[in-house]
């Protein structure tokens, strides 16, 4: 398998892997970084047909590569470990024969989307007869910076490449087997239909000190996406020359308000906790209506319980259900991403509202209720990059949105927040057209 891998394009580097390692990292980065920023030209100017071409293309490549990757992929997981602690990274790293035919669907799924590069936002006319437009235009180079999980591999190449973006990715060393055969197949498909050598651009080493480099070249690259822990996000924001949009945790909520409809609560609890619980849109904490402790909790958390949730209470939730842990101080506000769920009970929304500001990281809150007002207060007063009312938290997505796949979800107030398709992965530039017009 490796022997196969080393075969493909996966990084648009023409000296061997071995060659590659024994390069200086700084001298490896900027080779890598200056042939992604020739291509960006490029691949900014293809059109439409042809990009949709190579993201069939790529599609095609990952269903008739599963079998090697997927043998990729278990190399990662079996040198990651399966350990009780390791369980929710674990999950976010395994493929699966359907998990590799979800990431060649929603390949397909960005082709057919609208393509948002030469788009025009805005048209106006100014006194003096010129015509003056805002136009949608690709960033240029996005680096992205990942851990754990492979398809993000996969996502951020077909969306870069579909909005005119070269990418340069540099996924965890805990599945550096699986993203490098991806990138590979991605790579070599691409080329072949059209798209100019380093569009897709992987770094296959794994040394820190490659991240550090990584962040130094804005004269190449255009913005960093990070995506992962605290540690990688901390590290990105302190060294990074280049603009940041981040993908931060999520500690997500549910607010189960007093009139809320206990049937509706449950379906929806249980979905944001049990259906991924690995994600940063499932939720992490739930908080509960004094007057709709005793209506809702008891079948709530046995249903949870039932589901394999350890669920952890304040002290008046374990008067209510006596039989679960207690929690501790600091599991509010903790991104468990397990099977581990903090409850709550609070005295009416203002509390509610309160704790999530306290508490919640600004990605994913929701309040299940029957009260107008009451719903659109939580709408207008709780920050976040998604508030929902009556629907999960696992909603928060590009596809559910309807956006396509997305290259993540953005906790960064500028230029982009929530899920990151398309659209958010362009800027803009004016186009003005005159008849000799001069500034007076």
């Amino acid at each position: 398998m490796d022997a196969d891998r080393a075969k493909e394009p996966t990084d648009g580097v023409d000296q061997p892997a071995d060659e590659a390692a024994a390069t200086p990292v700084p001298e490896y980065v900027q080779e890598l970084v200056k042939k992604a920023r020739a291509a960006s030209g490029r691949l900014a100017s293809l059109s439409t047909a042809v990009k949709n071409q190579a993201l069939r293309a790529m599609a095609d490549g990952l269903d008739a590569k599963a079998d090697d990757i997927l043998t990729a992929n278990a190399e990662d997981v079996e040198a990651f470990g399966t350990g009780k602690a390791k369980q929710a990274m674990a999950d976010r790293l395994r493929l699966t024969t359907a998990r590799i035919a979800e990431m060649a669907s929603a390949i397909r799924e960005i082709a057919a989307l609208p393509d948002p590069v030469g788009q025009t936002i805005k048209t106006w006319r100014r006194p003096n007869g010129m015509q003056v437009s805002r136009v949608r235009v690709p960033i240029g180079v996005i680096g992205i910076i990942y851990e754990s999980r492979p398809n993000v591999t996969a996502d951020s190449a077909a969306l870069c490449l579909k909005s005119g973006n070269v990418c340069v990715l540099r996924g965890g060393s805990e599945a550096i087997r699986s993203n490098t055969a991806i990138a590979g197949v991605l790579a070599e498909a691409a080329e072949q239909a059209g798209v100019p050598a380093g569009a897709i651009t992987f770094i296959e080493r794994t040394d820190r000190e490659v991240v550090t480099e990584l962040l130094k070249q804005d004269q190449f690259i255009d913005l960093i996406i990070p995506r992962g822990g605290e540690s990688l996000m901390k590290t990105v924001t302190e060294q990074s020359r280049i603009p940041v949009i981040k993908h931060d945790k999520g500690v997500c909520h549910i607010y189960v308000d007093a009139d809320a409809d206990v049937a509706m609560a449950k379906k929806v609890c249980v979905n944001a906790k049990v259906q991924r619980p690995s994600t940063c849109n499932a939720m992490e904490t739930l908080l509960v209506h004094q007057m709709a402790a005793r209506s809702v909790l008891p079948e709530l958390i046995a249903e949870l319980t039932a589901a394999g949730v350890e669920v952890r209470g304040c002290p008046k939730t374990l008067q209510v259900c006596p039989d679960i842990k207690p929690a501790a101080d600091d599991d509010y506000g903790r991104e468990f991403l397990a099977l581990v769920l903090a409850v709550k009970i609070v005295k009416n929304l203002e509390e509610a509202m309160e704790h999530i500001a306290r508490y919640g990281s600004r990605h994913t809150e929701a309040i299940i209720t029957n009260d107008y007002g009451r719903a659109l207060r939580f709408v207008r007063e709780v920050d976040a990059s998604a508030v929902l009312v009556n629907a999960s938290t696992r909603l928060n997505d590009g596809n559910q949105f309807g956006l396509g796949a997305e290259i993540g979800i953005s906790t960064t107030r500028i230029h982009a927040r929530g899920p990151m398709g398309l659209e958010e992965l362009t800027c803009s530039k004016f186009v003005v057209l005159g008849s000799g017009q001069i500034r007076e």
